[in-house]
């Protein structure tokens, strides 16, 4: 029997999974969705510095989730989702087990109910 999650061996999977832990970095990369961004133009909407947000988004991009790129004075962040894929790939095989999971539970209730298996109904 296969155990979820033992034959990813990636690094990089771990990379995703700890970038994306943090809430800051999964609204920065809600707000990439939308078109690439300087860091002025991030830090905008939080309560921190723009140095803070840089070192966020070296977290991102170690884990391949921003690219950046040298546009004159600024360096525009975009986001690069295709590692989250694997992040996903690996969320459901764990879907497919509960839901396998739930379906032998729904299973078991239907025969009991076609068995006439009833609780205790002594008060």
């Amino acid at each position: 029997m296969e155990r979820i999650g033992y034959n990813s061996g990636s690094g990089a999977l771990d990379a995703v999974f700890g970038a994306l832990a943090d809430p800051t970095r999964r609204r920065i990369l809600s707000r990439l969705a939308s078109g690439e961004a300087s860091v002025a133009e991030l830090s905008a909407p939080f309560d921190m510095s723009q140095p803070a947000i840089s070192k966020h988004l070296k977290v991102l991009e170690r884990a391949g989730l921003v690219e950046r790129a040298i546009d004159r004075t600024r360096r525009p962040a975009r986001l690069k989702a295709e590692p989250m894929a694997d992040a996903v790939q690996w969320l459901e095989e764990f879907r497919r087990f509960w839901a396998g999971s739930f379906d032998q539970l729904d299973g078991l209730l239907e025969e009991l109910k076609q068995s006439g298996v009833r609780g205790n109904d002594d008060g």
